[in-house]
């Protein structure tokens, strides 16, 4: 059950500053997360169990990098029922982002935008965050499955953008059920370059050796999966298609947000620099899981991101073509009970 309904927590939130609203949110997920009082915000995790490159998520539902950048909350998400957690996206060393305010509402159109930046505490304070999750030191069938999301630093120049993720690889490998390389966020000058056919072509082929290199030290194989832009053309997603195929890449999640303001023209806020998210980027993101699954066939494991709000908009990621789906934007207008929403919703049109 849930301490308040979340129309009272979201009243209150929405009166402050987005990024105010964000990190009060995740500090009380916190400072709750192993305390008795968390058992009265958890939720029942809905069975829908699906393997996907060699991991059986619970159910298929996830919450997306972004939210939880530190991976301060791993043990609050377990409880509200996500299938599966993705944290990060985690740089070598600490930074602060961009300048503020960097966080926007739109609510008419149910979206944000943000130009954060990777602010985060750098690889060392976000695995220790991640070991110190008690869903990881004792872990037990059933349990959620955690992906670790990894980026380079801001003032790393792009034609050295590979040995951050080189880096930051090492370091998730032994702690993570997956790796997602993060070249997608448009708010770190020049990375989405990396999406083009030659940058993306040795960056992967460099991450797959080093994947090779830490599967034999760990005795272990973990995917990795690539989270790519929805404003790529069609000549652009073959591209990426086929040299995730050739890399032996093991999925991609699709997709991050949209630099496009063609559905909130007009709206406050609207000319703000940043990734829009939220409902605006649903069928944008929809657009390109299908040409993905169009491509990769019917086995490749897609993951679809972008305008979830409700379960219908989930099974529409489905109908798409994706195989699972995460949530980020939704729970910020909808609260928790979006996740088990969307399961339950996820559940039924299996039948």
């Amino acid at each position: 059950m849930s301490l308040l309904p979340y129309s009272l927590a979201r009243a209150f939130l929405f009166n402050m500053d987005p990024e105010e609203a964000h990190e009060l949110t995740l500090n009380k997920l916190e400072s709750l997360q192993h305390s008795p009082l968390m058992r009265l915000a958890s939720q029942p995790r809905v069975s829908d169990p699906v393997t996907l490159a060699g991991l059986q998520f619970p159910n298929r539902v996830g919450l997306a990098a972004g939210l939880d950048k530190n991976a301060r909350c791993i043990d609050a998400w377990s409880a509200l029922g996500f299938g599966f957690v993705e944290v990060g996206t985690v740089t070598p060393k600490g930074q602060p982002g961009n300048p503020k305010p960097r966080m926007f509402r739109l609510p008419e159109a149910n979206a944000l935008i943000n130009r954060l930046g990777f602010n985060n505490e750098g690889l060392d304070a976000f695995l220790a965050n991640v070991q110190r999750s008690k869903v990881r030191q004792k872990p037990k069938a059933g349990d959620m499955l955690l992906g670790l999301n990894i980026g380079k630093n801001a003032a790393t120049p792009i034609e050295n953008a590979t040995d951050d993720y080189l880096i930051c690889l090492a370091g998730v490998y032994p702690h993570a059920d997956y790796v997602t390389v993060n070249i997608s966020s448009p708010n770190t000058k020049n990375l989405r370059a990396l999406q083009s056919d030659e940058a993306l072509d040795q960056l992967l082929a460099a991450l797959t050796r080093k994947r090779a290199e830490l599967a034999e030290q760990y005795g272990q194989h973990k995917p990795m999966f690539l989270k790519i832009a929805p404003d790529l053309d069609e000549q652009q997603i073959a591209v990426i298609a086929d040299t995730l195929v050739r890399h032996g890449m093991d999925g991609v999640i699709a997709t991050n947000t949209t630099l496009s303001r063609s559905a909130v023209q007009g709206l406050a806020h609207a000319d703000e620099a940043g990734g829009l998210s939220g409902a605006p980027v649903l069928e944008a993101s929809n657009a390109v899981i299908r040409q993905l699954r169009a491509r990769l066939g019917k086995d490749y494991p897609i993951i679809g991101v972008g305008g979830v709000m409700s379960g219908a908009d989930a099974i529409s990621k489905i109908e798409a073509g994706a195989d699972v789906v995460q949530l980020y934007t939704g729970i910020i207008y909808h609260g928790p009970g979006l996740v088990t929403d969307v399961a339950q919703a996820l559940k039924a049109q299996r039948r």
